[in-house]
């Protein structure tokens, strides 16, 4: 059973970083893209960054560039998103995706999802 699995969230203020992380289980991930997407309170859940199987490519939203930061490390079957300068607008549930089908930008279809974790930034 393939089991993604995110931390590192949490209640910030404006200006500071969190990393998230996202462990996953049940399979091996290092020849399959992976990312991150969030969904904010009455929003849908929107793309936020994608690294493909390599780390060799990465791509960001564009309210995220130069902001966060996306990397993995294989061998830990483990995404990361480091996130500085956070704002209020970039409150909202985290999810971590992995595999399916990466065409890449931000064209991404997941096979598989965490559960979210939440990331709330006050002003």
């Amino acid at each position: 059973q393939v089991q993604l699995v995110e931390s590192g969230g949490g209640l910030v203020q404006a200006g500071d970083s969190l990393r998230l992380s996202c462990a996953a289980s049940g399979r091996t991930f290092s020849r399959d893209a992976m990312g991150w997407f969030r969904q904010g309170p009455g929003k849908e859940r929107e793309f936020v960054a994608a690294i493909s199987w390599s780390g060799g490519s990465k791509y960001y939203a564009d309210s995220e560039q130069g902001r966060f930061a996306i990397s993995r490390d294989n061998a830990k079957n483990t995404v990361y998103l480091q996130m500085n300068g956070l704002r209020p607008e970039d409150s909202a549930t985290y999810y971590c995706a992995a595999g399916g089908t990466y065409y890449g930008g931000n064209k991404y279809t997941p096979a598989f999802w965490g559960q979210g974790t939440q990331v709330t930034v006050s002003s």
